[in-house]
């Protein structure tokens, strides 16, 4: 499958490595992640050259081609919110993560949306099982 995954990227990047887990953990498995570029330390750099209207089009693209979306919702980020929202619109399944004890967002924890599931962890072993239940659902 394709995956989609999201994290914040203006909003705080103190979650790179818990990213780049995430994202090689969901290639382990078989798939293919459109957005590993999240998980690069020096991104803010790269998308400085594009401009937001390119960066835009290449997430909603992403999201559009994807099968599904995972994102780690721990930091509050109006990018990561906007894309769950256009994914969960465009009806693609999602997974939201957190860690257990961050302050998630009433507007993703609240969500009582079919396609949506939102879970706490609180390890990168407790992430992997969450990321794995969630994409062979998704597989079917």
């Amino acid at each position: 499958m394709k995956v989609f995954f999201s994290g914040s990227i203006r909003g705080g990047r103190q979650l790179i490595s818990t990213y780049e887990h995430i994202i090689n953990f969901i290639k382990s498995q078989g798939h293919t992640v459109l957005s590993e570029h999240v998980a690069m330390p020096k991104l803010e750099k790269v998308e400085e050259k594009m401009s937001e209207e390119e960066i835009f089009n290449k997430d909603v693209g992403w999201i559009e081609d994807s099968d599904c979306v995972i994102a780690d919702v721990t930091v509050a980020s109006v990018g990561v919110g906007y894309e769950v929202c256009h994914a969960l619109n465009c009806g693609k399944p999602v997974l939201c993560v957190y860690e257990v004890g961050a302050k998630a967002s009433a507007m993703v924890l609240g969500n009582t949306s079919e396609l949506i599931r939102v879970k706490g962890y609180s390890g990168l072993g407790e992430v992997e099982g969450i990321v794995r239940e969630f994409l062979e659902k998704v597989d079917g």
